[in-house]
Order: structure tokens, then C-alpha cells, then sequence
């Protein structure tokens, strides 16, 4: 994936940014939905540790739901934005949205098992 900045934005969501490089590039020269697939997975868990300090360690996705809403370009960072809904004891529900200086990419929901004890 390349080198990847985080940050929390405030109380409520972290940014999670990536620097795109031409591997990351489908034969139409906009950024691979995989990649931004791969970017939103690991920006559940960088949420998740940012804004609670919870270890994420033996966590797994158990649920990721994605709709792509505009290309991703290489000129420009592309950054996931996260919240986290709720969390109980056994999961945490998020939500975000995938975001360049042109607009949105894509918007998501995502869910994480914790680790058992």
C-alpha cells in the first residue's frame, strides 16, 4: 500500500491517508477499487485504535460494505475518513467515507469482531 498517515481529526473521526503511486492504478489510470477496498479495511481498525486507544491485535472484520461514488486519481492523496458508530462488548459498528480534494470516492460501513480474551 505504500506509506500511509494517521490522524484524528477531533473526538469523532481519524483520517486516515494514503499516497497513491501508479501501482496503484487500474488500466484506466484511476486508483484500483481494490486498493481503496484495502484502505478503507485497514482504516476500520486505525479508527477504531485512535479514537478509543483500544489494543486492535486478534480483531477481524466481520462485515465491510463499500459503494464506490467517484475515481480516485494519482495527483492527490486520498484520505479515509472514519467514525465509529457504537461499540458493544464483542463488536465496534463504523462508518466513512473515502475522500480527495475533487470529492468523494467512496462511502462505507464496516464491522469488527474484537478479540476473544
Amino acid at each position: 500500500m505504500g506509506k500511509m498517515l494517521l490522524r484524528r481529526d477531533d473526538d469523532t473521526h481519524a483520517r486516515l491517508r494514503m499516497l497513491p503511486l501508479e501501482r496503484h492504478l487500474n488500466p484506466m489510470g484511476t486508483i484500483h477499487g481494490g486498493v481503496i477496498m484495502a484502505l478503507i479495511d485497514i482504516s476500520l481498525f486505525t479508527t477504531w485504535r485512535v479514537l478509543t486507544d483500544n489494543p486492535v491485535g486478534g480483531a477481524v472484520t466481520v462485515e465491510l460494505n463499500n459503494h464506490f461514488v467517484g475515481p480516485g486519481t494519482l495527483e492527490q492523496p486520498i484520505d479515509s475518513v472514519g467514525e465509529i458508530v457504537r461499540e458493544t462488548g464483542r463488536m465496534v459498528f463504523l462508518r466513512g467515507q473515502v475522500e480527495q480534494e475533487q470529492g468523494p470516492v467512496a462511502s462505507f460501513s464496516g464491522i469488527i469482531r474484537k478479540a476473544s480474551a
